[in-house]
């Protein structure tokens, strides 16, 4: 495999990164403005319906948003899976290895896993025994940042796993809504252990309310720092999108954390739009091992005159930048809503404004 993915690098390294960036198109970074307004002669311009075409299957045939969302595509083949049509059969010798391993993964590792999973539920404290059932490999770096109490720990988030990862190394209190059932009832162990922070669903709403308990959850420095992923929702481990600005509005030192995992030997990443929890929980299953690097960052403190958004986006870039991954602006919501009426009205507002200002310069009156 390595071989093979050193010959890749060589002989396709300029390929695979234009596909990997921009799919099978070729996007020209160039505004509305620019391309509009430039090859125009008057008002309205049949023409223009070509840009908007354009953009439109830009969009359907590569989205940056969307493809955050699926895993992340290895170039060459693995103990895993083959995930290139280039490299099936590259011997029978290695053929043999990945059948063997599937015997092992799905025969042996998998019933053994299963075994130890029911066994640790009575035990959901213990972290470090649930990463170690996964066969998790975990490498923490930096513990002297590790957060302390009184503070806020803000990750990225690329799955269910990450709280169990660092939980592992450190204590957290959690912040979450409340459920009823099997989760209600495990969520009611941990609380005589630990003080989270929960909410019922109608209280999830209530920013004020959230924003409330977080800070009276903080201002008591005996109790656990809180745990947040501001993303709100799972990335595939390749980027880092938008922080909610209200963990950032309630003060108190954040303490970032960079979680960066490594797919070639397991896909940590939880598609919730695609995978139930049990599918989910039968990949992990049936992977080689949960491999992760840990970053604890330098505490940061909000600036003065900086205001909630702008502090996030500054521990975004940080985190991004030590987990070697992109930094997007975008919320992590459009994994489950469509895009608001807002943004749409804003770009009509601006083709709108480019017409009226190219019919009056070039007729001398507004049509």
């Amino acid at each position: 495999t390595l071989q093979i993915e050193k010959g890749v690098k060589k002989q396709k390294a300029l390929a695979l990164e234009n596909l990997i960036s921009n799919g099978i198109i070729q996007r020209e970074e160039t505004s509305m403005e620019e391309e509009v307004a430039g090859q125009r002669q008057g008002c309205f311009n049949l023409a223009d319906i070509l840009y908007f075409s354009k953009k439109g299957f830009e969009a359907i045939a590569d989205d940056e948003v969307t493809r955050r969302f699926s895993s992340e595509e290895l170039i060459s083949w693995n103990l895993l899976s083959r995930t290139n049509v280039n490299f099936h059969h590259v011997s029978w010798q290695l053929t043999v290895v990945w059948i063997t391993g599937i015997l092992i993964r799905y025969c042996l590792l998998m019933p053994l896993r299963v075994k130890c999973w029911l066994s640790n539920q009575v035990q959901m404290t213990c972290a470090a025994l649930g990463v170690r059932c996964l066969s998790g490999a975990v490498h923490f770096h930096n513990r002297e940042n590790r957060p302390q109490k009184g503070g806020i720990c803000v990750a990225n988030h690329t799955s269910p796993l990450d709280v169990l990862i660092l939980a592992s190394d450190g204590c957290y209190s959690l912040v979450g809504q409340a459920h009823g059932g099997l989760l209600g009832l495990i969520q009611k162990s941990c609380m005589k252990t630990t003080q989270h922070v929960l909410f019922e669903r109608s209280e999830m709403k209530d920013r004020h309310l959230v924003r409330k308990k977080i800070r009276e959850h903080i201002a008591d420095k005996t109790k656990l720092p809180i745990l947040i992923f501001p993303e709100g929702t799972c990335i595939n481990n390749t980027s880092v999108m938008m922080f909610k600005k209200g963990s950032f509005e309630v003060g108190g030192t954040i303490h970032p954390v960079a979680i960066k995992y490594d797919p070639r030997f397991g896909d940590a990443f939880w598609n919730s739009m695609k995978y139930s929890v049990m599918t989910y929980a039968f990949k992990l299953m049936t992977s080689w091992a949960i491999v992760c690097n840990v970053w604890y960052l330098p505490p940061m403190v909000k600036e003065e005159e900086e205001d909630a958004v702008h502090f996030a986006n500054r521990v975004k870039a940080v985190i991004a930048a030590q987990g070697g991954m992109s930094v997007l602006p975008w919320d992590g919501g459009l994994k489950r809503k469509k895009v608001k009426e807002s943004l749409k009205e804003e770009q009509q507002k601006k083709y709108c404004q480019i017409v009226i200002e190219n019919g009056t310069v070039g007729n001398g009156n507004v049509h």
